[in-house]
């Protein structure tokens, strides 16, 4: 009789959810989440597809979705028209050192904040977080001269230095790391650990999540870069990806279309791979730091 009552019990609950899945409220839900999941993904389609379209199905209409007979000839074309494989290169060499040297900065920065007791902590704390209130370019010109005087225009330290230092990803560790027990860091420091020791064996491990998805936003920002890098850089061996696109496109009129989307797809590309290995940690750090904060 017991396992009867449990059973039904269990059957009314399944079914209570059922009914729970179409209330008018989550089909509205439902709704808005493929209206939104549509916007995002046509465009990256499109962008997909029309890349090994022919170049005659580019202009067709209506709209051919679908291409019967793919080729490699736009990529070939891209290839042919800019230097690519530099272009990539120069993204690559920009965006992985800026995002690492970036990062530690912003880890250090961040612990220091949250753990180490010093005058004016506050009073400095306020003056980074208010550099967030700058428009970024703003410094754009103080920036080139700066790294004009350097010596260091179509540099890849040219590219790289300006961008070193940022307010907002130091805060979102900084918020992160305000969850690591106190006891945990008193432990550590109790058993011999130094500052280093602490932050590289007790916090970061916690703040794994977090970090990554900073690595992340910060790794996306340099490789979609557009304006720096077109200022400080002058010749065809220092461009990046977002620059080099621009070399596919005729001003007078007459663009093959089919290689500036292949173009995109190279840039595009391994960002979106790498979402996709990493999207794990990105979602649970997101949602640590939303639970948390």
């Amino acid at each position: 009789m017991m396992s009867q009552a449990v059973s039904s019990s269990a059957g009314r609950t399944r079914g209570r959810r059922v009914r729970q899945k179409m209330t008018p409220g989550r089909v509205v839900m439902y709704l808005l989440l493929v209206v939104t999941l549509i916007v995002f993904l046509v465009p990256i389609y499109w962008m997909f597809v029309s890349a090994f379209k022919p170049q005659a199905d580019v202009y067709t209409w209506p709209i051919k979705w679908v291409t019967v007979h793919p080729t490699m000839a736009n990529f070939t074309e891209a290839m042919r028209a800019a230097p690519f494989l530099r272009f990539f290169w120069n993204s690559v060499v920009t965006s992985v050192v800026g995002t690492v040297v970036e990062l530690i900065f912003a880890v250090m920065c961040a612990y220091a904040f949250a753990f180490i007791k010093a005058p004016f902590k506050g009073f400095m704390f306020m003056l980074v977080l208010g550099s967030m209130m700058l428009p970024g370019h703003v410094t754009l010109l103080v920036n080139y001269i700066t790294i004009s005087q350097m010596d260091l225009l179509n540099t890849y330290a040219g590219i790289i230095l300006p961008s070193l230092a940022s307010s907002f990803i130091m805060f979102l560790l900084y918020q992160e790391m305000r969850t690591v027990p106190d006891e945990l860091i008193e432990s550590a420091r109790m058993d011999g650990a130094g500052h280093l020791t602490r932050m590289m064996r007790v916090v970061m491990p916690i703040c794994q999540p977090m970090v990554i998805t900073a690595a992340l936003i910060t790794f996306m920002g340099k490789w979609n870069a557009y304006v720096w890098p077109l200022i400080v850089t002058s010749t065809a061996d220092m461009r990046t990806l977002p620059i080099g696109l621009k070399f596919l496109q005729n001003d007078e009129g007459g663009t093959n279309w089919g290689a500036v989307m292949a173009g995109s797809v190279m840039a595009a590309a391994p960002m979106l791979i790498l979402f996709f290995i990493a999207q794990k940690k990105i979602v649970g750090g997101l949602a640590a730091g939303a639970v948390k904060g």
